[in-house]
């Protein structure tokens, strides 16, 4: 599977209630990300993937996000290798941000893409 045959939706169109998957590092997390999302950082994702296998046990698609869609695709060709309903969010957080979507942040101040 190369890239440009990934599942991909656009940042505005994701539902409110999908899992996002985010799989930035803390310090991106950290500035801002999507409330309610799952945080596994890329680094550690195959230690961790046990909590996305039992995120998405209800047949829920995963909604995976980075900051620009490069390491998310990665991971979204993971998924879906493995028989998980994952899409690529194009544009990662860069593009949230521009759709205006709601951002949350660690630190109580305002929310930022990192």
């Amino acid at each position: 599977m190369n890239f440009a045959s990934l599942p991909t939706v656009d940042a505005a169109s994701v539902p409110g209630d999908a899992l996002v998957l985010d799989v930035r590092e803390d310090d991106e997390w950290a500035a801002g990300h999507v409330e309610g999302a799952l945080h596994v950082p890329m680094s550690e994702f195959v230690a961790r993937f046990g909590e996305v296998t039992e995120a998405v046990a209800d047949g829920r698609r995963a909604y995976v996000m980075c900051r620009v869609g490069g390491r998310s695709a990665q991971v979204t060709q993971y998924l879906v290798q493995q028989g998980i309903d994952a899409v690529n969010v194009d544009g990662g957080m860069l593009a949230w941000e521009s759709a205006g979507r709601p951002m949350v942040s660690e630190h109580g101040g305002p929310a930022a893409v990192a």
